[in-house]
């Protein structure tokens, strides 16, 4: 049996008519950058997301990167990141300017550490980056707490978990002003690249549509040196046609999730995800770990299982932030999540017959050790 990592077969395939449709709908239309579609989507996404506005970009990197900018944040500021979490976190600090300082995950969770998050204050730390990783949400309370006691914004990366919820608040909304993406494979995904912002403080909002759109807020007056960043109408028609279906998908990535748990639950060094007090996750991804990862791999790709590294090399490792002068031991915990964890397939559509073909390999390969 063949178990691809991710498929995107009953995600598009029932809803083609409706989704050809929102496409031929743009394409009658002879308009395709800020119209009606984008006005609709940014519409149905704050009322998804239970804040007062949403902004549609081109990305999830220029979302970070826009939510930063209009809270001004820039050269000699420092932003608190995870020290585990796709690179697109630290880019955005880096694009305004200001410093990356990581901070080490909860240990169970993955996600940033609250306890960890007030040693790394100092008198230049304007920001603190929750990321949302795997789907899980943050420990929000938490963090929000901090923030407003050091006077400090909050930027939510809620990339991976739409629709996740932490003390009956839905991700997106915790946050001054904060950042998504639609990228195809996120569990809202659109048919190319594609991001939003979500606020509660319209005049953040309105900061943003000026910035993504050069600056502008009207045609030929630039009032900033602004970006070329906006979600077009094409995406924002797709993503209109998607996102009512979402909760159902959601619904369908937790049962999946659980039934993994249950029949993985008990092997002897495999560790599985574990969910916060009063956190929820929405399962972009479910990530097991265990000492012999590569060796694990291997063998469910030798028997038709897809699975992939979230993620490989920690941002302080990579190349990129050399001049930071980070080595390797510097963040323990970022280093052996990237030694030791497995994503495995998790997506709509897929049968129990597959996810009971993963289980069974993986029992197959503990049972040898």
């Amino acid at each position: 049996m063949q178990v691809p990592f991710l498929s995107f077969e009953k995600t598009h395939q029932p809803h083609k008519q409706a989704l050809m449709r929102a496409m031929e709908r743009v394409l009658d239309s002879g308009w395709f950058i800020m119209g009606k579609e984008l006005a609709n989507f940014e519409q149905l996404y704050a009322d998804f997301s239970n804040t007062k506005a949403s902004v549609g970009v081109a990305n999830g990197l220029d979302a970070l990167h826009i939510a930063l900018k209009v809270l001004g944040i820039g050269q000699g500021d420092e932003v608190i990141v995870p020290s585990n979490t796709y690179i697109a976190s630290w880019l955005a600090v880096s694009q305004v300017g200001a410093t990356p300082i990581p901070v080490e995950p909860n240990q169970k969770t993955y996600n940033i550490d609250p306890l960890l998050i007030e040693k790394a204050i100092t008198s230049r730390t304007k920001a603190i980056m929750p990321v949302h990783l795997y789907g899980q949400s943050c420990e929000m309370g938490e963090i929000m707490r901090i923030a407003q006691k050091y006077n400090l914004y909050v930027v939510e990366d809620n990339a991976q978990a739409q629709g996740a919820i932490c003390d009956g608040q839905k991700t997106g909304s915790f946050g001054h002003i904060n950042a998504t993406s639609f990228y195809p494979g996120k569990n809202l995904g659109a048919l190319g690249d594609a991001g939003a912002l979500t606020t509660n403080d319209l005049e953040l909002a309105q900061k943003a549509k000026i910035y993504r759109n050069y600056g502008s807020e009207k045609k030929y007056h630039n009032q900033e040196k602004g970006i070329n960043s906006r979600l077009d109408e094409l995406q924002a028609a797709i993503l209109a046609e998607k996102l009512p279906i979402l909760s159902e998908w959601t619904t369908e990535r937790n049962q999946l999730a659980q039934f993994y748990t249950d029949n993985l639950a008990g092997i002897e060094g495999l560790i599985l995800p574990q969910l916060a007090t009063n956190a929820t996750s929405v399962y972009h991804l479910y990530v097991i770990r265990c000492q012999k990862r590569d060796e694990l791999q291997q063998f469910l790709a030798q028997n038709g299982v897809g699975t992939l590294i979230h993620y490989p090399i920690p941002p302080h490792l990579q190349p990129a932030y050399v001049e930071l002068g980070y080595q390797q031991g510097d963040f323990p915990l970022a280093e052996e999540l990237a030694r030791t964890s497995l994503s495995l397939p998790l997506f709509v559509g897929m049968s129990e017959a597959q996810i009971q073909h993963v289980c069974n390999i993986i029992h197959n390969f503990f049972a040898a050790q």
